[in-house]
Order: structure tokens, then C-alpha cells, then sequence
């Protein structure tokens, strides 16, 4: 009774953001005039995934006490690259989906050796950074576009319905949280990046590869915003280097990874919270559709939102009367 006493307690984030997102998928099936339909939860998973990705990205960094605002950019980038090279032979886009992830992950890699050899804070190196990567995307797609072969069945096999029912997007993020978050979590790695989010120098002084968890926080975080542009490219057939959704998918994730139960000073939480988080956002853009609130408004509702799951990721220091507690 106890070990579930303490998994429960564990995992508090999770589960509420777990049944936050049950509770308002469940209005917005029920209020959607089409029902629960494999095609409605088909369109609500694909735009759920993609936020999900970037919000894994986002707490990557976040669980090591840092933050990545360059992570809206990377996805961008990755975007604008794969409509490049997504097309031609099998082999070639295959060498294209390669390029791409491997492109998230050296600029991931970028931030995380300027964060650890630079001695910069996180969020001054990714504003820099981001700017660096969003210049780069401008210049692969100036105008919105795709390769003229663009390869579109590959495309539909990863935004459609597995046998017809499930959507195919659910099983892929489902795959992600299986090959990327679950060895990293489990590994001493990932341990050390736990360790280095509740306190650093305790890590340091414990011996804990501090430096190496930060660099694979970041070059992780960099993938998984690839993986994210990979799957845009995928769901819109083309590429765009806009500012706009670079900026609102970097706070989107950082509002995703608050109500996934990530503590913003680091240590605390899990990418899986993140991705339930990610999806009770999500949800909240699909129920201001279904209720057809005036488009006008959807931003400033959506921005009360993100300040509130700011505001209750903070709460908790209200509640300590000093530092160590935190960690208690």
C-alpha cells in the first residue's frame, strides 16, 4: 500500500494532467458534431502529437533546471528542411527523414555545448540560437512550398488509422516515449539530469556526469523538435518558415510541460507528464472550435491558460518555508 502511496505521489503531474486531458477530450467528443469518430480522433492525435513532441523536447531541458526557447525554431527548420528532402526514390528519402533528425540533434547538440563550455544561461544561449536557426529556415523556404515529388504515401502511412481505427500518429508517439524517454529516464544519464535539475552542485560533488547530462538533455531535446518538424512535414505536405508558430509552439510546450507536472526549476517530473500536458492544451484550442468562440478571443483565452499553469507550477513555493524543502 505504501509503494502505491508513494507512486501516486510520484507521479501527481501525470495523472492529473492525464485526467485533465481525459475530461476535456470527453466534452469535446461529446459537444463535436461528427461524435467519437475514428476521423475525429484521427485529426484531434495529429495536431496532439506534434505538440506533444515539442513538449518531450521542452522537458528534456526543463528537468535539468534550464530552458530551451530555441526549441520552436529547430521545429521549423526541420520543416522547411524535410519538404526538401522528402521525395525521389525510397533510398533518397530515407537519407532525407536521416538528415533531418540528424540536423535537430546537432542543433540541439549546439545549444547544449554553448550552454555547458560557454558558461551562458539557457535562455539567453537558445533566444541567440533560435534566431541563428529560424534565419536558416527563411533562407531553405523564403515562401511556403514542398518538393515536387514529395513523398506522400509515406506521409499518410504516419497521419492515418492503423487497421482502420487507431490513429497512426498515436502509435509512433507512443514508439518515441518507448525508444527515446524510457532509456534515457532509466539510464545514469538520465538519473544525473534529475540530479542536476534539484541541485547541481550536489550533483557535481557526488561525482554524477553533470556536463554529460546536460549535453544529451539538449541534443535529446533537439531530436525530438525534429521528430516534431518531421511530422508537420509530414501532416501539411510542405514546409514554412513561420515566425509566428516557431513562437507559439516554443510556449505552448513550456504551458505542456507545467501541466504535465514538470517543476520549472528542474528535478521534478516526467516527458510523459509533458505529453499529457501537451494533449490538455491541445484540447483546450479543439473545444474553443467546437464551442465557436469568436477567433479574436481564442489567443487571449489561450494566453490566460498559459498564464495559469505557470502560476500553479509555481504554487508549490508558496507552501515551503525554506529551499531544502524542495527537495524533500
Amino acid at each position: 500500500m505504501r509503494e502505491w502511496r508513494f507512486l501516486i505521489a510520484e507521479n501527481r503531474g501525470t495523472l492529473m494532467a492525464l485526467l485533465l486531458f481525459l475530461a476535456m477530450f470527453a466534452v469535446y467528443v461529446t459537444n463535436h458534431p461528427a461524435g467519437f469518430t475514428a476521423n475525429v480522433v484521427q485529426t484531434a492525435a495529429n495536431k496532439g502529437v506534434i505538440l506533444a513532441l515539442i513538449a518531450m523536447a521542452q522537458a528534456m531541458v526543463v528537468l535539468t533546471a534550464g530552458i530551451d526557447l530555441s526549441v520552436g525554431m529547430i521545429f521549423i527548420l526541420c520543416n522547411c528542411l524535410g519538404s526538401h528532402l522528402l521525395g525521389g526514390q525510397p533510398w533518397q528519402i530515407a537519407l532525407g527523414v536521416v538528415a533531418v533528425l540528424a540536423t535537430g540533434l546537432a542543433c540541439g547538440a549546439v545549444n547544449g555545448l554553448i550552454v555547458i563550455v560557454g558558461r551562458l544561461q539557457p535562455i539567453v544561449t537558445t533566444i541567440a540560437t533560435g534566431a541563428v536557426f529560424f534565419g536558416i529556415a527563411l533562407w531553405l523556404r523564403p515562401y511556403p512550398g514542398t518538393t515536387p515529388d514529395f513523398a506522400a504515401d509515406l506521409a499518410d502511412a504516419f497521419t492515418g488509422k492503423l487497421f482502420g481505427v487507431v490513429p497512426a500518429s498515436l502509435a509512433f508517439l507512443a514508439a518515441v516515449v518507448l525508444v527515446v524517454w524510457v532509456p534515457f529516464s532509466r539510464s545514469t544519464i538520465g538519473r544525473a539530469a534529475y540530479a542536476v535539475g534539484s541541485n547541481d552542485m550536489a550533483a557535481y560533488m557526488s561525482g554524477m556526469p553533470v556536463r554529460r547530462a546536460r549535453f544529451a538533455a539538449f541534443a535529446l531535446g533537439g531530436l525530438l523538435a525534429a521528430l516534431a518538424g518531421l511530422f508537420l512535414t509530414f501532416f501539411t505536405y510542405s514546409g514554412e518558415a513561420s515566425l509566428a508558430n516557431g513562437d507559439n509552439y516554443t510556449l505552448f510546450s513550456i504551458a505542456a510541460v507545467v501541466l504535465g507536472g514538470v517543476s520549472l526549476y528542474g528535478g521534478r517530473g516526467s516527458a510523459i507528464g509533458a505529453v499529457f500536458g501537451a494533449l490538455a492544451f491541445r484540447a483546450i484550442g479543439d473545444l474553443l472550435f467546437v464551442f465557436d468562440l469568436d477567433p479574436l478571443w481564442q489567443p487571449l483565452f489561450q494566453g490566460l491558460v498559459l498564464a495559469l499553469a505557470v502560476t500553479v507550477g509555481a504554487a508549490r513555493l508558496f507552501r515551503i518555508r525554506n529551499r531544502l524543502d524542495m527537495f524533500s
